[in-house]
């Protein structure tokens, strides 16, 4: 039914969990995965005088940011071809994972996004929300929450 997955990651235990449970179910299905990871933009604030500035410069931190998403994706790569299973990966600059997400799955292709549901319930969760909600509620694409 299933034939190309986005499975959003972001190195958390959690999320390396969904990422195993997303690999067995695309080798059940014979579908190929496509792991994305969201980089965060470089942080632009404004200081006032006497403030303490970042030295962290914008090339610096992009940098850092790929380098985290490559760890991060090479390590669900090598999950699923150590199963069998046909993937890649794409990682973009976004402060609105959500958006990011949503974005990836319709430029791959993915018929399906299998993602993580961090769980917060009560009133953290009405008020804070999470990723997954907000790509349950803007997607056209099917999404899988697994628990």
């Amino acid at each position: 039914m299933f034939k190309h997955i986005l499975v959003p990651t972001d190195g958390s235990q959690l999320s390396t969990d969904t990422v195993k449970r997303a690999i067995a179910f695309a080798k059940e299905a014979g579908a190929k995965i496509s792991f994305f990871f969201a980089k965060p933009d470089y942080p632009v604030a404004f200081y006032g005088e006497g403030a303490l500035i970042d030295p962290t410069t914008p090339d610096k931190f992009a940098e850092m940011a790929q380098q985290q998403a490559k760890e991060i994706l090479d390590a669900n790569e090598a999950l699923a071809k150590a199963d069998g299973v046909d993937c890649a990966s794409v990682s973009a600059v976004s402060d609105i994972p959500y958006e990011a997400i949503i974005a990836a799955a319709e430029q791959v292709g993915a018929d399906l996004i299998f993602m993580a549901s961090h769980g917060r319930r009560g009133i953290s969760g009405l008020l804070l929300g999470s990723e997954t909600q907000k790509v349950l509620t803007h997607s056209k694409i099917p999404v899988l929450v697994y628990r």
